[in-house]
């Protein structure tokens, strides 16, 4: 197997800041920093609680545009998505029955319920490994994908 984007520096950075901002939300705000909570609880708010979540969800784009406009990210112009606009949709709805289902999405198990030593979590982030292998296997080796 070809390593072809091998970024231990940014990923180590990344991984950092990652858990520095959830360590930061919950001191602060006393919340999970799990981004399809954060997400849907600007679709479905509760008092005075909308401006931290769209603050944090503005920090997310942001955040990706500086990484572009200092030249830090890999080039991207080789990647070529597997499916079309329609398989994008599927996908994403899965993504989002899945949070549902599992009373929270990768961020918010796999980050900071697995820092809390929640079972749960475990179980979640488990799911979500397994399940993304089995995705990646099918695409890749029976479907015949990338």
């Amino acid at each position: 197997m070809e390593i072809i984007n091998f970024t231990p520096y940014s990923a180590l950075i990344g991984g950092a800041l990652i858990g520095l901002s959830a360590a930061v939300l919950l001191l602060f705000k006393g919340r999970i920093a799990g981004i399809s909570g954060i997400a849907g609880g600007v679709i479905l708010p509760e008092k005075d609680d909308i401006p931290w979540r769209i603050l944090f969800l503005v920090g997310l784009v942001v955040g990706g545009v500086f990484y572009q406009l200092f030249g830090i990210s890999p080039s991207v112009e080789n990647i070529q998505p597997v499916t079309g606009k329609v398989g994008l949709i599927l996908a994403g709805l899965l993504v989002g029955i899945g949070s549902a289902l599992g009373t929270g999405c990768t961020s918010g198990h796999g980050i900071c319920g697995l820092a809390r030593r929640s079972f749960r979590s475990l179980v979640a982030t488990l799911t979500f490994m397994l399940t993304a292998m089995i995705t990646v296997f099918i695409v890749r080796h029976l479907v015949g994908g990338a």
